[in-house]
């Protein structure tokens, strides 16, 4: 009677742990938590801080601008776009600093995320090949048979490569994409003949292209060569949040607008030197003189007030219905006034 008395014991508790753990997880991630002084907490991946294309979150902290506003954002650091989206809908985080097309993707999957800050309206990334395929890879016509480096599968640099291949007739079976993540495991796949050729970002492109390691083949660093090479603007960097947690937080979502609009609007208003100088020392890897240099090449693509370019969404949505098996077949019923709002940084730019 004792043992068994016992084990009922040990099994009630364990049973209340396992509720307990159940409660923990059941969170309810459409809420904001409430951090230190009672100020709402909100968990923000980034898909690669130390990538210039998603320097403003870096930027908004370093300024200031999160603790102004009065609320507490700890930013995570997720070198892949498509692991920061699986965290988002899982519920482990209340927003992603990625890819606006990452919007149009999951709504075609059934799910409803919105870009409420739309920091750029061109992908800020350019096709690197390396120096020693040059001449065999001329343009995206050259993909098939080659191996094309992506951050990891389902991301926008594997977005990016599927687009610029089917425009020229290049079928996503016909190359083979390769998982290398950004920095210095991309460039020593390139270097080593891992990958032929892949998408990226600086400061991994000044890296690649100051050392002679690799050549610039299609660079969407600029609105020119963003519509030549994508057949119009493509809006990328953003701040999205699940559709329920911008309903159900609204004051908290519009204190992220005003801080990430102000940062906009403090890029604009000064150089690349001071830009850079505001980052933290580690982006830099040690050589400063390159960083600016990153910091100049790319800083272009980054709007001066937040707001969406709506050509740039209906592109966006084109260019996925392009190769995409998801979006192509939901092209037509998929509604891009979900994936997107401009109230918040409209609000943003009257509160000045």
């Amino acid at each position: 009677m004792k043992i068994r008395t016992i084990s009922k014991i040990t099994a009630a508790i364990a049973a209340l742990a396992l509720v307990a753990a159940g409660t923990t997880a059941c969170r309810d991630s459409r809420v904001a938590e409430t951090g230190a002084g009672g100020k709402p907490k909100v968990t923000i991946i980034v898909g690669g801080l130390n990538k210039i294309i998603y320097l403003p979150a870096t930027l908004t902290r370093q300024l200031g601008y999160f603790d102004a506003q009065g609320v507490e954002v700890d930013l995570q650091d997720e070198q892949s776009g498509a692991t920061a989206e699986t965290a988002l809908v899982a519920g482990q985080v209340q927003g992603v600093v990625g890819f606006y097309d990452h919007t149009v993707d999951l709504q075609a999957k059934g799910q409803c995320i919105q870009s409420v800050v739309q920091m750029a309206n061109i992908p800020g990334e350019a096709e690197v090949v390396a120096t020693k395929n040059a001449d065999a890879i001329k343009s995206a016509a050259d993909f098939a048979g080659k191996k094309l480096g992506v951050t990891s599968l389902g991301s926008s640099t594997d977005f990016l490569t599927k687009a610029l291949a089917a425009k020229a007739g290049v079928s996503a079976d016909q190359y083979t994409p390769v998982k290398v993540g950004a920095g210095q495991t991309f460039v020593a796949s390139l270097d080593q003949g891992g990958i032929d050729a892949g998408m990226t970002t600086d400061p991994t492109i000044a890296s690649l292209t100051n050392t002679g390691k690799g050549k610039v083949l299609y660079d969407m660093r600029t609105v020119d060569g963003t519509k030549s090479a994508l057949g119009g603007l493509y809006p990328a960097s953003s701040l999205y949040l699940n559709c329920d947690f911008v309903k159900q937080n609204h004051d908290v979502v519009q204190k992220l607008a005003n801080a990430f609009v102000a940062t906009l609007k403090w890029i604009s208003q000064h150089s690349v030197e001071e830009i850079a100088a505001k980052m933290p020392p580690s982006y830099s890897g040690g050589d400063q003189a390159l960083y600016v240099k990153s910091v100049k090449d790319s800083i272009g693509m980054f709007n001066a007030d937040g707001r969406m370019d709506a050509d740039g969404a209906k592109n966006v949505l084109n260019v996925l219905a392009s190769f995409s098996t998801n979006v192509k077949p939901k092209k037509d019923s998929i509604d891009l006034s979900k994936t997107y709002t401009t109230e918040f940084v409209d609000a943003a730019a009257k509160q000045g």
